[in-house]
């Protein structure tokens, strides 16, 4: 009977945990690396506190402070350059459309006349695609202007109105014309 004893008393005691069941640890949990805070405490790992925070967003803010007017300078004079380079190009499309029909759209006509084909019988040259892909706005998003016959001296007139969009002004409001291109703005 103490065969049976043993075996029965071996079956009828809980077994022993080395923790308390509700504090044992999901199996996921207690293979692999050790998570939590104090796990990462443990570790020598830290976060970072408030004051580190806020010093890194107060030199941040100072390095914009310092940057964000030199690069909104350069921005307006991008746009100025970029207006400038589109009446050169659009120049010569004008200059290819008059090789081919030996003279300049009409003020009708206008800067349309170097996308599509205009309808006037003179014009029997047209080159097939255009003289422009398209149209460009001018960086402002204005159209550009097109003014036969020209008021500043040469065949015609092609500007833009600058920032305002509207004629005259100075600096960034000023007008950039195929007249002006070289002079400084």
């Amino acid at each position: 009977m103490s065969a049976l004893a043993s075996r029965t008393d071996r079956h009828s005691q809980p077994a022993r945990h080395s923790q308390p069941v509700w504090r044992s640890q999901p199996a996921w949990r207690s293979r692999g690396a050790p998570t939590g805070r104090r796990a990462a405490a443990r570790d020598g790992a830290r976060g970072f506190t408030l004051i580190e925070i806020m010093v890194v967003v107060v030199i941040i803010g100072l390095l914009a402070a310092m940057i964000v007017p030199r690069v909104v300078g350069n921005v307006d004079k991008a746009r100025v350059a970029k207006a400038k380079q589109d009446i050169q190009s659009i120049e010569t499309a004008l200059t290819m459309y008059k090789l081919d029909n030996f003279t300049y759209p009409t003020a009708e006509e206008g800067l349309k006349a170097l996308v599509e084909k205009p309808d006037d019988p003179n014009v029997q040259n047209w080159r097939e695609g255009g003289y422009l892909q398209h149209l460009p706005n001018d960086p402002w998003g204005h159209p550009y202007q097109y003014q036969v016959p020209a008021t500043h001296g040469g065949d015609y007139d092609l500007y833009s109105f600058g920032a305002d969009g509207q004629p005259g002004g100075d600096g960034l409001n000023a007008d950039i014309g195929n007249w002006n291109l070289d002079s400084t703005n």
